[in-house]
C-alpha cells in the first residue's frame, strides 16, 4: 500500500499505483482531491508528453506545483494515464 502525506494530511493511499522513473502515480480516485488547486503550470517530457500541475494545500499552507498528471500521456507511458505522482517534500512510503 502506498501513500502520500504532507503538512499532516493523508492526500493518496493506494494499493494499485504505477512506478515510473521512481515515482510512485496514484490512480486518480485514491487522491483526497480537496487537497489539490489547479496550477496553470505544465512541463514536457519528451516520451511521457505534457504535464499539469496542482498546487497541495493543507491547513492554509500551499506547496506549490507539488502534484502532477499527464492527461494524454504519449503511448510508451499510457499506463500513467488518470493517475497523480507527488514530489517537492510530499512523503510518499509504498
Amino acid at each position: 500500500m502506498a501513500k502520500a502525506t504532507w503538512n499532516g494530511a493523508v492526500l493518496a493511499e493506494s494499493d494499485q499505483t504505477v512506478e515510473v522513473e521512481g515515482n510512485q502515480y496514484f490512480p486518480a480516485e485514491a487522491v483526497r482531491r480537496e487537497y489539490l488547486k489547479p496550477s496553470s503550470h505544465q512541463t514536457v517530457c519528451p516520451w511521457k508528453g505534457t504535464a499539469s500541475y496542482y498546487d497541495v494545500e493543507v491547513n492554509g499552507r500551499r506547496n506549490a506545483n507539488a502534484a502532477w498528471y499527464y492527461p494524454q500521456p504519449k503511448a510508451a507511458a499510457s499506463q500513467i494515464k488518470d493517475r497523480i505522482a507527488f514530489w517537492k517534500g510530499v512523503e510518499v512510503v509504498k
